[in-house]
């Protein structure tokens, strides 16, 4: 009788120590299932761009939009996935559910604000005419007459270039992908002049000395903005309310001497 207890016993001590097993998992099953996932967005960019995006000498997108996005998505609680996808295909992907944000120098148009939403003004720029170090003819828009200008594929750049060809001032317009390509184009002498925007060119010039000069550092004003989705008020929210923050809390500044000095 006395075996058959403890028989029992032991087997009612295993039953338990089972049974609390499995409670303690179910338990942290419970706890696992309540934890809130931080929202992940896909953010495009092109980068080519310096000192907005370029990429380090490791491969990494790095850039002031970069560490912008990055200190916002911190403040508001979401972390980013940096996409790198060519200027004129970033409003596709965007409309087509590819990314959920493009930071990439984007200046705020009346037609851009037709296809997606934007967020409040980060930075104001403007436009730049640039042209090769020697060259002593072009000194502005009035010295355009019969010339070739290379651009970047998309860019308000683009857009003027074309406006100044449509009003028969330039003799043709080259368009391509990545400003470095442009840039080249004017050294190599297969285009007189380019029209981009003025940050860009001038952190051309730092890196790349002596071989281009700006002749007219301000056609346009210009206000970059980073775009979402058209309709995406959430995520515009989240932004804009970051953007505030970071800004406040001076970390914005300490972006603008990282990168422009």
């Amino acid at each position: 009788m006395t075996n058959n207890f403890l028989k029992i016993t032991m087997l009612a001590l295993v039953i338990f120590a089972i049974a609390a097993s499995g409670c303690t998992g179910d338990q942290t099953g419970d706890t696992i299932e309540e934890t809130e996932e931080i929202p992940l967005y896909y953010v495009g960019t092109e980068p080519t761009f310096p000192p907005f995006e370029y990429t380090d000498e490791t491969g990494e997108i790095i850039g002031f939009d970069i560490d912008l996005i990055k200190a916002i998505a911190a403040d508001q609680g979401f972390e980013v996935e940096i996409q790198p996808i060519g200027f004129d295909a970033l409003i596709p992907a965007l409309q087509g559910g590819n990314i959920d944000i493009a930071a990439s120098g984007m200046t705020i148009t009346e037609e851009r604000e037709k296809e997606v939403d934007f967020s409040a003004p980060y930075i104001n720029a403007g436009l730049a005419l640039a042209v090769a170090a020697d060259n002593d003819e072009i000194l502005g828009v009035d010295d355009l007459q019969g010339k070739i200008a290379a651009v970047q594929v998309g860019t308000t750049g683009s857009m003027k270039a074309h406006e100044l060809l449509d009003a028969g001032i330039l003799s043709e317009v080259k368009e391509f992908s990545t400003v470095d390509v442009v840039m080249m184009e004017l050294i190599s002498g297969g285009a007189d002049v380019v029209i981009n925007d003025l940050p860009v060119t001038e952190a051309y010039i730092k890196q790349q000395p002596g071989k281009i000069k700006i002749v007219d550092d301000k056609l346009t004003s210009e206000s970059y903005g980073f775009a979402v989705k058209e309709g995406n008020k959430e995520l515009l929210d989240m932004i804009n309310t970051g953007l505030q923050n970071v800004i406040a809390d001076g970390t914005y500044d300490e972006l603008l001497a990282k990168y422009f000095g």
